[in-house]
């Protein structure tokens, strides 16, 4: 019956299979055409399998292909549509590169996209192409590309090794986790006869790369590291999907390995026998640990928390599940994770009951594993022998506990003295069973097996004929002491069982409430310091102790030599040390280790599968070890908090990306702008007084003023560029100091209708003031600055006989000034980014820097106001500056005396 249970689909994980394929079809698919290097021909079987697609009606299109001019490769192409290229310019350079827009907007069913691994040029949305296939895929398109594994970041220290070629294109594993694997495979002989032939390099490239990168041990080493990869995401494939759908296993596709552990000295021959068949089977192999009730000794624990070590050290993946059935708990994990072969411990029992004991577990093991084989392997004989000079166990219980049962059992033998005048023998039996129910509440099992054989001596001795006698009179009472003794053992075994239970329940639940807050406080975190002192918070609450939080450098990726500023353990350099050792080791260290055990502190670690990101150091004062338990839930701890310190420096490194990107962009914008803007009043400047400085003399007096105008205009120009320019410094850097002073609105428009009276030239300037309207406290000049801007905004992108309204009116306690024209509008799709900077619409004519508006919007602010854009119903566009109006303060009449005497 309860394997029938066990095999029943896991309701979770049914609802985890809907939802992933809920998210599948939201989602598109990615297929990677996955080589060992250059040359093996993953485009060509990509464009094969394109066409075979294109042939089943899909929607296909080339987003990029790299044919390198291979003529067979080209033909391929023929007959899918091809999004043309984005073309970039980058220091004097006209690169090419996917134009994802264009493939967002086309939306077809499947898009080609070659060199997964690709950098993009400066000023893309994206730095990596496969950051630009990860939005094609949320966006539901399907893609097929192409990959060589050297480029898979958990390879690529190994293919740099063996090659000897530094590897700075990277693509993450978590993008080969969701794909799926095409295998290109080509033999290092035909490789080396098409770069022979030309068909992957030309002649002279082609012998310089036969020379290093395409040695043919080289090829070799490639081979076998990307048909491994393929076979191990072959099995992880299978294995999630038998976990997910809750098939019992095995499938025995491949071997794997389960060796089950315990705190036995023996476990150390399991391993170790184990560790040397994996190696011979090629295949990966699995440590596990089936926690129960049952309370481990301090040196049973030492011994546990030694052979799980072991077992990782040797390359194990460590398994620990809680069960009360050890042999249930084996097989479960052994099903879920797909294993082929169990190793357990041959039965040496060291005395009758632990000869039966290990015996049943035994026999279940093999009797319930199906298609699972069993491994009986037996123990060093050394190490036989040395157990057999054990001549007792160390007791679970203290002898406080044993002594404490002892005294309760005399106790209510005083009390059953008392009360046997009134009541008969059977009766005291009872008052005893129910002193052992209480006892077991409270002790464990060793002091109520005490209590159950004392109790029934007791019984026997005091109170049962003959008395003052071991020897019981008649079938009856004999009957009736052994009953009461069996039931009694049953009883106080079962109830201290619970309680054990009851206790290792709580302490899974305080672990996974620790992992839980912890997880709640690091997602709240706003910065990597936020998340440092949240972590020392957490863990010093939780294990009353001293922690320390060493982080990487992320420009040399060195440990630092101090600990983070919130810690609360002091460091020496000595400590300090100790923590490099686990960062450069990958190890735990210091104290209750192998590694520099003389240290204070329980350093840990803390990795990701792209290295260590800083270590955690430990202290909790007044214990002499660490349990099994507690190195597990430390190292829990460490790993969840790895995995968020490094998804804040990627956040971080992200956006640092983007600003560089930005930066880089501006700056190109900047420079194509000025460069144009100041080309053409130079040109005019230089060529008018070019003009003014012949010596003939020629030129009319009307001319000569002609000239001297243009001059002035294109000075004019000139200034109105440095000045933009040098205001919006002054506001990026934050030094925008206001010069307020009280100003009638009037003067502000008047003056700005004479400095932009050339612009406005030939349009009706329809002027709109409010009677009354009050003065306004404002900084002058750079209100000016900001309301020129707006009017030559409306002349520059208006047809030159339209109208441009200027108004000014008081709603709500603000001043609004509106600049309103009868031009064709804005498009409503760039209204949100019209106040960026050096942003110029798609229809904007020649000329500017894409700084005027941005300016506006700088002003404003500064003066607690905000700038408004939006289109007219009847036509063109209006900007509104909103500013608060301020009291104007009352001016007091001097008395006549002073004024006389000023």
């Amino acid at each position: 019956m309860q394997e029938q249970i066990d095999n029943r689909p896991n309701p979770d994980a049914l609802l985890e299979v809907v939802q992933k394929e809920e998210g599948e079809k939201s989602r598109g698919s990615l297929k990677i055409f996955l080589g060992m290097c250059p040359g093996v021909g993953k485009t060509y079987a990509m464009l094969q399998a394109a066409q075979v697609e294109l042939n089943n009606g899909k929607d296909v299109v080339i987003g990029y292909v790299e044919t390198h001019g291979r003529k067979e490769t080209e033909q391929l192409t023929r007959g899918i549509p091809i999004i043309p290229r984005k073309i970039v310019h980058y220091r004097d350079m006209v690169l090419e590169e996917m134009d994802l827009d264009a493939i967002l907007e086309r939306k077809p069913q499947l898009v080609i996209v070659d060199e997964l691994a690709h950098t993009n040029a400066p000023g893309m949305r994206h730095l990596k192409r496969y950051q630009d296939v990860l939005e094609i895929l949320d966006a539901g398109i399907d893609v097929f590309t192409t990959l060589n594994v050297q480029h898979i970041e958990s390879r690529t220290d190994t293919v740099s090794y063996i090659t000897g070629v530094p590897i700075y294109e990277k693509v993450p594993d978590s993008i080969v986790d969701i794909a799926e694997i095409e295998l290109v495979d080509l033999s290092p002989e035909d490789l080396l006869k098409r770069l022979a032939e030309g068909k992957v390099y030309i002649p002279d490239q082609a012998r310089a790369a036969a020379l290093n990168f395409f040695r043919e041990g080289n090829l070799r080493a490639l081979r076998e590291i990307v048909l491994r990869l393929a076979a191990e995401k072959a099995g992880k494939d299978v294995q999630e999907y038998m976990q997910i759908m809750h098939i019992p296993g095995p499938w025995k596709i491949s071997h794997r390995l389960l060796v089950a552990i315990s705190a036995s000295p023996s476990s150390e021959t399991l391993i170790r026998w184990t560790r040397r068949n994996a190696e011979s089977l090629k295949c990966p192999w699995y440590a596990v640990y089936v926690e129960t009730s049952r309370v481990l000794s301090e040196e049973d624990q030492q011994r546990l928390s030694k052979n799980m070590e072991l077992a990782k050290h040797l390359g194990a993946e460590i398994i620990t599940t809680a069960d009360e059935d050890i042999v249930r708990g084996i097989l479960r994990i052994a099903r879920q994770w797909n294993i082929t072969q169990i190793v357990f411990g041959k039965p040496r029992g060291r005395g009758l009951l632990e000869w039966f004991k290990s015996r049943s577990l035994l026999h279940r093991l093999v009797r319930e594993s199906g298609q699972i084989d069993i491994h009986i392997v037996g123990e060093d004989e050394k190490e036989e022998k040395r157990k057999k000079r054990k001549f007792f166990l160390i007791p679970e219980s203290g002898l406080s506990q044993y002594g404490l049962t002892c005294l309760v059992v005399f106790l209510i033998t005083l009390f059953c003295l008392w009360v046997n005048q009134w009541i008969g023998s059977r009766s005291i039996g009872m008052i005893y069973l129910l002193g052992i129910v209480i006892i077991a509440l409270f002790v464990g099992r060793g002091p109520v097996l005490v209590a159950a054989l004392l109790s029934a001596i007791i019984w026997d001795f005091l109170f049962l004929s003959p008395k003052f006698s071991l020897g019981i009179q008649g079938i009856e009472n004999s009957f009736v002491v052994f009953s009461y003794f069996v039931v009694a053992l049953v009883l106080g075994q079962f109830i201290a069982r619970l309680r054990a239970q009851e206790k290792a329940e709580r302490r899974r639940e305080a672990r996974i409430s620790a992992l839980y807050m912890l997880s709640q406080e690091l997602s709240q975190a706003a910065g990597l310091d936020e998340i440092v002192i949240k972590v020392v918070e957490q863990l010093s609450h939780f294990f009353q102790a001293e922690v320390a939080v060493f982080l990487v450098n992320p420009y040399d990726n060195k440990l630092s030599g101090l600990p983070h500023w919130a810690s609360t353990l002091k460091v020496t350099e000595k400590e300090a040390g100790v923590a490099a050792w686990a960062f450069e080791h990958g190890k735990a260290a210091g104290r209750f280790t192998e590694n520099l055990p003389l240290s204070k502190a329980y350093y840990v670690p803390l990795s990701t599968h792209k290295g260590s990101v800083g270590v955690l150091g430990i202290n909790i004062p007044g214990i002499q070890s660490l349990s099994f338990d507690q190195k597990s839930l430390i190292q829990a701890f460490a790993n969840q908090i790895a995995l968020v310190i490094d998804r804040q420096r990627l956040a971080e490194l992200a956006e640092h990306a983007r600003v560089v990107a930005e930066s880089e962009r501006l700056s190109r914008t900047l420079l194509n702008s000025i460069s144009h803007e100041m080309k053409t009043p130079l040109a005019v400047i230089t060529t008018a007084i070019e003009s003014l400085s012949k010596e003939d003399q020629s030129i009319k007096t009307e001319d000569r003023a002609q000239l001297i105008e243009e001059i002035r205009s294109a000075t004019l120009r000139l200034n109105r560029i440095v000045r933009n320019l040098l205001d919006m410094a002054r506001i990026e850097s934050g030094r925008f100091k206001l010069k307020k002073e009280w100003t009638d609105i009037h003067d502000l428009f008047n003056l700005s209708l004479k400095e932009t009276a050339k612009e406005l030239a030939g349009r009706e300037v329809k002027v709109e003031i409010q009677r009354d309207i009050p003065l306004i406290r404002i900084d002058f000049s750079l209100m000016l600055e900001a309301l020129n801007n707006l009017l030559l905004n409306a002349a520059l992108h208006t047809p030159a006989s339209s109208p441009v309204e200027l108004s000014a009116s008081v709603k709500k306690n603000s001043l609004v000034i509106r600049v309103a024209d009868r031009g064709p509008g804005i498009d409503p799709e760039i209204l949100n980014r019209i106040f960026e900077k050096f942003y110029r619409g798609t229809g904007a004519p020649p000329g500017g820097t894409g700084l005027g508006l941005s300016i506006v919007k700088g002003v404003v602010d500064a003066h607690g106001g905000k700038v408004l854009v939006q289109n007219r119903p009847e036509g063109g566009a209006v900007f509104s500056i909103i500013l608060p109006l301020e009291s104007v303060p009352e001016v007091h009449p001097m008395p006549l005396e002073e004024s006389a005497k000023k």
